[in-house]
């Protein structure tokens, strides 16, 4: 899918989509590291890390987003806090 003029693909370097409109929802402990939000115009969100704002976006549909949401609100993720 395209968004403008680019061609917008999973894993696309995050550069590529521009800086603006880029968030963090959430910043823990670890020095204010998160993973930042960006609502693409054709509705899909992009995900980056922002320690490597650079690096590969992950591209997801609302609806995957928001299973994913209602996952980790039901505890489906919580295997993964331990530690």
């Amino acid at each position: 899918m395209t968004t403008g003029d680019v061609v917008v693909y999973n894993g696309i370097p995050a550069g590529e989509l521009g800086e603006q409109g880029w968030e963090c929802p959430w910043s823990g402990p670890n020095g204010g590291q998160c993973v930042e939000t960006k609502q693409l115009a054709d509705g899909r969100i992009a995900l980056r890390q922002s320690a490597d704002p650079a690096g590969p976006a992950l591209i997801y549909t609302p609806q995957e987003i928001a299973a994913f949401v209602a996952g980790v609100k039901n505890g489906l993720a919580d295997h993964l806090m331990a530690g």
